[in-house]
Parts: structure tokens; sequence; C-alpha cells
């Protein structure tokens, strides 16, 4: 983290707060309302609705997008700061058992967008008031993404659409079920990964288990890729981009005593290091075919790039830092961790300077619980933090420029 220098206070900042706090049980009432509403990648129609209702009558002028997803901007000249939360939930049963639990089979916001889509909603609330008193110095603009959970990501449609045409400078939030709600964490350069998929299919003639010499082993080549791929990329990468290949799928066979013609594998490649992701994606096939030529099976290599690091900006950071104490106190923000978590916001990133912070979710005293679960539970809280944070940290942005 920054060193955190002294910014001068904007005059907003008990507005920012009253506007929140007013509009506080609405915010709650919306997210739970989200979370029984959850809707997969590139197909958050109900979502889009809902939000651009409401941003609407805040007085933004909103653009939906021609899937799913909006545009929403306030203020009519000047600097264009830009906020971001992401609308989709995964493929992963509600095990919560919350009043407010997913009323959708085997679909939840397992990675907190309800929290995220319901706090920039409270931001976009407490920034029309600010507009209507004529406190803002530029321009704001939402950025309600589809298709954060899917690589290479949403982010990508709508900077083809031209969201951040002008921006200046963008924010985000992300939940962080590891710490209480409350704290917001920081960290200036890499917070996140470069994550990719990667599919493995390999055919030989397969064959009967007693006479493997005349047949191709294919389980036993679908081994060594297991074990081998990861071994020899960590040694063809720098040692410090913190390579890690790890397998979620590994199929092959239906009988004890037979060798299969066909087998799967399916994982993702993650890096901390962008140089590093920029290589891996020529690199992986041919270390594939290496591995497996030995057995004289096929490989067939799917290998999809996904998402960059995402790198927060130094003045950026310090910026989303004074927004926190504005609103949290001095004790407000703590050092966070970079993480291999992939993170589309990378991407926006790669064009404008920002910075995303890690947004508290944990009941102090609570249990700790893992994104991607479908027993994440947040405290509720946390949306008016996020709010809150989001708000002040355009006003801030703005009022710099």
């Amino acid at each position: 983290m920054p060193s955190v220098s002294p910014v001068p206070d904007a005059p907003s900042g008990a507005v920012i707060a009253d506007a929140v706090s007013g509009a506080e049980d609405e915010l709650v009432a919306l997210r739970r309302d989200l979370h029984a509403h959850p809707e997969l990648s590139w197909r958050e129609l109900r979502t889009t609705a809902v939000v651009a209702a409401r941003i609407r009558q805040a007085g933004w002028r909103v653009t939906e997008l021609p899937r799913t997803g909006l545009v929403a901007e306030i203020g009519d000249v000047g600097p264009v700061v830009a906020l971001r939360a992401d609308l989709d939930a995964l493929p992963v049963p509600d095990l919560t058992g919350d009043p407010w639990a997913s009323t959708v089979e085997g679909v939840t916001h397992a990675c907190g967008h309800d929290v995220h889509t319901s706090a920039l909603v409270g931001a976009a609330v407490a920034l029309g008031r600010l507009h209507d008193r004529g406190l803002l110095a530029g321009r704001v603009r939402l950025l309600f993404q589809p298709a954060e959970e899917v690589m290479p990501g949403g982010a990508l449609s709508l900077i083809e659409l031209g969201a951040l045409d002008d921006v200046e400078r963008i924010f985000g939030l992300h939940c962080d079920p590891t710490l209480d709600v409350g704290r917001v964490g920081l960290r200036e350069g890499p917070i996140t990964g470069a994550a990719d998929h990667l599919d493995v299919t390999l055919t030989g003639s397969g064959g009967h288990t007693s006479r493997p010499h005349l047949t191709e082993d294919l389980t036993f080549a679908l081994g060594k890729v297991v074990t081998e791929l990861p071994a020899i990329l960590s040694r063809r990468l720098d040692p410090r981009a913190g390579v890690s290949v790890v397998w979620g799928v590994v199929r092959a066979g239906s009988a004890h005593n037979v060798i299969p013609a066909t087998g799967r594998l399916g994982g993702t490649v993650r890096m901390l290091d962008a140089i590093a992701w920029s290589e891996a994606e020529k690199l992986v096939p041919l270390l594939v075919e290496q591995i497996v030529a030995p057995y004289g099976v096929h490989a067939q290599v799917d290998y999809q790039r996904g998402v960059p690091p995402v790198v927060n900006e130094l003045a950026s950071t310090t910026l989303l830092a004074h927004a926190v104490e504005a609103v949290l106190g001095p004790d407000g923000h703590v050092p966070t961790q970079q993480s291999l978590g992939g993170e589309d916001f990378g991407w926006y990133l790669d064009r404008v300077p920002g910075a995303m912070g890690r947004l508290g979710t944990r009941t102090p005293g609570g249990p700790t619980y893992d994104l991607h679960q479908g027993n994440l539970r947040v405290d509720d809280g946390a949306v008016g933090v996020g709010a809150r944070v989001l708000a002040r940290v355009a006003v801030a942005s703005l009022s710099r420029g």
C-alpha cells in the first residue's frame, strides 16, 4: 500500500453518507432480491432491467447494451471517472438456506456480484443527489458489466462498445469474505493473477490392459501430462511469475481392463506476471506434444486465453485509500496480497489507470467463507460500505481533475 498523503476534503462527504444511509434498507432489499434471482453470464436480463429502472429513477442517462448489462452516465462536461460492477452469477447450487436464497436451481451469487451491483446502485443514488446540487466536478459513468465469470470476460465487449471512451480513471470493488465488513483491502500494483483455460484431448488406438505394448497407453500418457506439464512449465517460465497449473477435469476409460482410445484433461493456467502470461499460450501446446510423443498418442490442445492481471495504478490506489479513510476512518483499509484469482477488470486497467479494492464481507466474529462456494454468506452491511466508498472515490477523482 502506498503512503497516504493529504487530499483536500470534498464538501460532499456528508451528503454521500446521508444519501446512502437514507437508501440503506432499499439497497439491502435489492441485494437480497438479486441474490434470490441469479442469472448466468450473458443471461442477466432481469438483473439488467431491475438496475436500469432504479438508475433512471436516480436521474442517470442509461444505455442498455445489445445483449445484457448497461452503461449509465451523469453530468454534462468535464473529466470522466468510471465505476464498475459485475452482474452474473455462477452455476453453483445455493446451500445457505437463507430466506433470500436462490430460487434458480443450480445457480447462485457465489462470488458476491449481487453485492457489487447493489453497492454501485447505492453509489448512483448518492451521486445523483450530488449532481442535483451541482456538486459534481465532471461526469461519472457506471459500467454494469455482464459475464465476468466466463473467459475472456464481458469487459472486452464493453470496451468495444466504447464504455471507456474519455474515461480518465476507473474503480471497482470485489467481495473478500476473509475481511470483516468495514474493512477494504488495498494494494498498489498487481492484485490478481492472469488466468487461462486449458483443455487437452488425447486420442489413440486403445486396447487390452494386458497388451499395452501393442497399443498406445493413453491413460499413462494422460497421467504424464497431469504431473509433468506443471513441473516443466515452472522451469520454462520465469519462476517469479508464480505459474500454477491445476486440473479440474480428468476423464478416461470406463472399464478396469480396457485402455481407452480417448481421454480429456481440463484445468486452469494461472500466473502473477503479464510477461509470462504472454508466453504461455504458445509454450503450453508445445510442451504437451513433447510429453505425449513417447507414447504414440495424439494431443489436441485448446488453450483459451483468459484475463490479464489486475494491476492497480499508484495514484488511483491512493485516491481509493483516501475514499476508504473518509468513509471508515484511518483503519478502514488494510494491506492485501496478490492472488492467483482471475478478474476481467484487468482489461479495463490495460487501457486506463484505475484501482480495485477488496470489500470486506465477513460479519465480525463470524465464520470465514470462500468465494465460488454455495455456502457463501455476506454481511449486508458491506453493501452500504461499498456504496459510500465508490461514491466518495468518484467525487475525489473528479475534484482532483
